[in-house]
């Protein structure tokens, strides 16, 4: 049975990230890229894994904009290439930045 409230679709955008602490230390940064994109979250991949105790602050390019979002780590693993895979559930992010992702996700919508 399908948990998501959101279609997922396979897009594939360049990103930087940093895993923020408990104590909201950023305890490490890096490049990954999108590998599925929704409304709720992404798929993102990374060549290190990703903490789930860890909060993500993103910053996604999508086409000529970047967004600021911030994310929960729902699960992670290997994929096929043998890099990290982690969905990350969003979480924070202004109003802006929802506007930008979902003029991004109409796209897929329309094809």
């Amino acid at each position: 049975m399908e948990k998501r409230k959101h279609a997922r679709f396979n897009s594939t955008n360049l990103l930087s990230y940093a895993c923020v602490n408990a104590e909201n230390t950023v305890v490490q940064q890096g490049m990954g890229k999108t590998l599925d994109v929704s409304e709720g979250g992404i798929l993102l991949e990374t060549h290190v894994p990703i903490d789930p105790s860890h909060r993500v602050q993103l910053d996604i390019g999508f086409r000529d904009d970047v967004v600021e979002m911030t994310g929960d780590v729902a699960y992670t693993r290997t994929g096929e290439t043998g890099r990290s895979e982690s969905g990350i559930r969003f979480g924070e992010h202004s109003e802006k930045d929802h506007e930008v992702l979902l003029k991004f996700i109409e796209g897929f919508q329309k094809v």
